[in-house]
């Protein structure tokens, strides 16, 4: 059973998503304000956070801010509808996904899966092998941890989804409608723009331990590349 962190200040709203994710076969723990999510986030291991923005004591993002110190634990932000300003500021600093409220439970739930699919570790078979490399970048799929010339990067459940994509078809242009659908496990929607600030992250990332800053390029109007000098192993 998959245990979720949910915190939110709306009583009503937590009573509801516990209800229905535990329906859903989730073990949910619930905190009403940022300071005792980020204690429940310190003291038990979970398997994803759901985490609102407007939280009393500390915001929603200061909590993502404290639980990245720590942990790589995926994180769902819940922002208000219509406010891409959050979205893109919950992402730029770590969070996974994000859903506007009010939200639809079905829809956290389909999110939540997808979250914990991307963080699946047991991949088999020659199509999927343990290691990937690709310019000096090593990508090790059993711990989802990511490497240049020995140098680990701090990254995030998705954004290993997405580089595994774009160096798995290193060069070839891979469409933002792909990466989603493949690294993020979910359509592409109008006005969405997780893949551009998790490939903007993932290049800062990458630029920070020594890798070249035109690794992976935006090829207007088609996607994304991952630019090869060497063959992928």
């Amino acid at each position: 059973m998959n245990s979720i962190l949910l915190v939110d200040d709306d009583m009503d709203l937590c009573n509801l998503l516990e209800e229905y994710l535990s329906e859903e076969g989730f073990k949910v723990t619930t905190a009403n304000d940022g300071a005792a999510g980020l204690a429940q986030a310190r003291e038990n291991q979970f398997d994803a956070i759901v985490l609102d923005v407007m939280l009393p004591i500390h915001s929603g993002f200061e909590v993502l801010n404290k639980v990245r110190d720590f942990s790589n634990v995926p994180i769902l932000m819940l922002t208000a509808k219509g406010d891409s300003i959050d979205r893109i500021v919950g992402l730029d600093m770590g969070a996974d996904d994000y859903l506007p409220k009010p939200c639809n439970p079905r829809e956290l739930v389909a999110r939540i899966n997808a979250v914990l699919r991307r963080l699946d570790k047991k991949r088999e078979g020659p199509q999927n092998p343990d290691f990937l490399q690709v310019n000096g970048i090593t990508l090790n799929r059993g711990n989802r941890s990511c490497s240049f010339q020995g140098k680990a990067l701090n990254i995030t459940g998705a954004e290993f989804s997405i580089l595994d994509q774009l160096m798995s078809k290193a060069g070839n242009i891979l469409s933002k409608e792909v990466l989603t659908e493949r690294a993020l496990s979910r359509k592409l929607t109008p006005y969405d723009r997780s893949i551009d600030v998790h490939v903007s992250n993932i290049r800062k990332k990458l630029s920070s331990i020594g890798v070249d800053k035109d690794q992976i390029i935006n090829v207007r109007g088609a996607g994304y590349m991952f630019t090869v000098t060497e063959p992928a192993e």
